[in-house]
């Protein structure tokens, strides 16, 4: 799935998101608006990764899709 279909449908995918990364809160969801840099950004800051970890874990969860 490419990440277009997935900020199209932002709301459809927050849950799957929260799923994903728990430690993500559903206001911090809802702000991202399925923008790709904010959801690395926040996923760094709460988990602590590294830029290139963060991109292979949402390219992983994309590909789930």
């Amino acid at each position: 799935m490419d990440w277009d279909r997935i900020a199209g449908n932002w709301k459809q995918f927050t849950g799957k998101a929260k799923e994903q990364w728990g430690k993500l809160t559903d206001d911090e969801l809802d702000q991202m608006q399925g923008k790709r840099e904010q959801l690395e950004g926040k996923i760094q800051e709460r988990y602590g990764y590294a830029k290139d970890k963060t991109r292979e874990e949402v390219d992983a969860w994309l590909k789930r899709m």
